[in-house]
């Protein structure tokens, strides 16, 4: 008897409110979920996990350096010597092939343009406006060479900035026939002194060097080690050092 007096109630209450019940039903939908087995549900929680994993990982990746191809080298002059660096900055000529002070990277920083760095002092090779050769720790506008092949096949270093005024030489990186290092303004290209021949030892990938301007005032910038040039004396802080009194006998 209860259960015939439950079946009559529910059917007038369908009868008086149907659009309740429709609402209701309609509301029920079959979640997709629960038709799919254990082992589906266990592919896509994997699948949730790597991506989000793979999102995390490419937030954290950081984007790569911009990289220009150089290469370590040996620059072997054509009187004989190769160009070295020693530890104090200074530089010079050595027929010493075993010298640990010889290698050199050559980095392009421009359209046949490059910057001459020590691999083992770190120094940069830049010249002055007077044409002698000196070491930097900063890449200025000055450590720009501009490499040019000779007739023979010899490679030429000229400096960017500087050339004689009147007839437009350039100035050129040399080594004369003692070894020592020349003045840019006194090396012709057509002489043995400014023809080098780079030997390569390996292919590098480098950092673009960052440009510093150059200081003129002597007093604000750093000390630079110069080249010990065949025809004048060394210089220091831009300074020119007052040639020494010999005494005669």
């Amino acid at each position: 008897m209860a259960a015939l007096a439950s079946s009559l109630i529910r059917q007038r209450r369908e009868v008086k409110d149907p659009q309740a019940n429709r609402q209701v039903a309609n509301k029920r939908k079959p979640c997709p979920k629960a038709n799919k087995s254990l082992c589906q549900k266990q592919i896509l929680l994997l699948i949730s996990k790597v991506r989000l994993c793979g999102n995390r990982g490419r937030k954290l990746e950081k984007r790569p350096e911009p990289q220009l191809k150089g290469i370590v080298t040996r620059l072997y002059n054509r009187h004989g010597f190769y160009l070295q660096m020693l530890p104090d900055g200074t530089m010079d000529g050595t027929k010493d092939e075993s010298s640990s002070f010889l290698q050199f990277n050559l980095i392009p920083v421009g359209l046949r343009i490059v910057a001459i760095q020590s691999t083992k002092t770190g120094l940069y090779i830049g010249m002055n406006s007077d044409g002698y050769l000196y070491t930097s720790e900063h890449f200025t506008p000055e450590c720009k060479f501009k490499e040019s092949v000779f007739e023979n096949y010899y490679v030429t270093y000229s400096s960017i900035l500087y050339r004689q005024t009147q007839s437009g030489r350039a100035w050129y990186i040399g080594i004369n026939r003692d070894g020592q290092v020349m003045k840019g303004n006194r090396v012709k290209k057509t002489k043995g002194a400014a023809h080098f021949l780079p030997k390569l030892i390996e292919v590098a990938m480098y950092r673009e060097p960052s440009l510093h301007e150059v200081v003129v005032v002597a007093e604000l910038s750093s000390p630079k080690k110069m080249a010990k040039a065949s025809d004048s004396p060394v210089l220091q802080n831009g300074k020119k050092d007052p040639p020494s009194k010999t005494k005669t006998s």
